[in-house]
């Protein structure tokens, strides 16, 4: 496998660095990750006693700001106490913020550095499978409101990507599941092999306990996953930055899952939310006669080898789709899905009733 894959954005290129143990080399090799000046790791209080004490330590000159863990504190009040921690480690503009952590820390960081003194260079450094596939990659930053997921944003592309292998094996078993998800849905708009494996790294007996989690067989599959799937990611990206058109193919299932973790009080995890989302949109998909049984049936036996929930039992439905409404694909209070017309055929469906996105929430309920 490449130990980089460069990736074009608009403010030029920058590279993802996919090396195992790098994180634990980070100080040695300052210079070539671009850590060769006053560094912030910005982490969360799990991640920080894992790894964020021992990188701070190692970098040149590094600070370290820590934050509580969880999606409910992905808010502007945490970004307001990112913005002082900043302060007080005297950051400028000649330095660096380094996020280290999941998917919210990896928004949250990455939209402190896109707004604070109108912009500072940013490292991403995913700790989860699924930021490691998907949110490092391709520049989208924000924070929620408590009226929806992500409505506080903006377009800031790293100056590189870390991605350390071996911080997996710390990785809670749930959380390499919600990692899956993602893997699953870039696999269902552009990479049939994708799915596959993802099939094969989970079928009896190989996937009949926590065990596996800890075998060779299992993370020796991870590197050419991972990569095969953030090469899905950057080919969308590269044609799409600012999300005009096809790099909305990219929310699949995420309508349903936002909702979700809404109403759910961010009680679910994003990559389970996915999980039923990618099995809520592949059911909408066949009811709008966009796709065959087979189909559904497919997306179905996907996520349940991947142990990704299929119910949402006590969330309303009603609820659901209300919670929708704030989805920023949506335009003028139209509603807005991307659906699957097959694996590798993504499309954008606009006006879908009520009365059909209510009825499969019914079928998940």
């Amino acid at each position: 496998m490449a130990p980089g894959i460069r990736v074009k954005s608009p403010d030029g290129e920058y590279p993802i660095l996919i090396e195992p143990g790098i994180l634990e080399r980070a100080g040695a090799l300052a210079a070539r990750l671009g850590l060769d000046r006053p560094v912030v790791v910005t982490t969360n209080d799990t991640v920080a006693s894992l790894y964020g004490e021992l990188l701070a330590r190692s970098l040149p000159s590094a600070s370290l700001v820590v934050v509580a863990d969880g999606e409910q504190f992905k808010t502007l009040e945490t970004v307001r106490e990112v913005y002082s921690g900043y302060i007080r480690a005297g950051l400028d503009r000649t330095g660096v913020v380094l996020a280290l952590g999941g998917g919210v820390i990896g928004d949250l960081a990455g939209f402190a550095a896109a707004t604070y003194m109108r912009g500072v260079r940013l490292v991403q450094m995913p700790t989860t499978l699924l930021a490691m596939v998907d949110s490092s990659v391709g520049g989208k930053v924000g924070v929620d409101l408590p009226e929806g997921k992500n409505l506080v944003g903006a377009f800031k592309q790293p100056d590189c990507v870390i991605i350390d292998l071996e911080v997996l094996r710390t990785l809670p078993e749930r959380e390499l599941r919600c990692g899956m998800a993602e893997v699953i849905k870039h696999g269902l708009i552009a990479d049939a092999t994708l799915l596959e494996t993802v099939m094969t790294l989970h079928a009896p007996p190989n996937w009949l306990d926590d065990r596996i989690l800890n075998t060779s067989a299992y993370f020796a599959a991870l590197p050419e996953l991972i990569e095969r799937a953030v090469r899905v990611k950057i080919a969308i990206v590269e044609q799409d930055p600012y999300e005009q058109n096809v790099r909305a193919f990219l929310n699949l299932g995420h309508t349903f899952a936002h909702a979700i973790e809404q109403v759910s009080g961010y009680t679910w995890p994003h990559g389970e939310a996915v999980g039923v989302g990618l099995l809520a949109a592949a059911r909408l998909s066949h009811r709008l006669g966009l796709c065959s049984a087979a189909l559904v049936d497919r997306v179905a036996a996907i996520t349940a080898a991947a142990a990704l929930p299929h119910r949402i039992h006590g969330l309303n439905s009603a609820s659901l789709f209300e919670a929708m409404a704030t989805d920023k694909k949506w335009r003028s209070g139209r509603s807005r899905f991307v659906l699957l017309e097959d694996i590798g055929k993504p499309v954008i469906v606009e006006d879908v009733s009520r009365s059909d996105v209510l009825a499969v929430l019914e079928s998940l309920s």
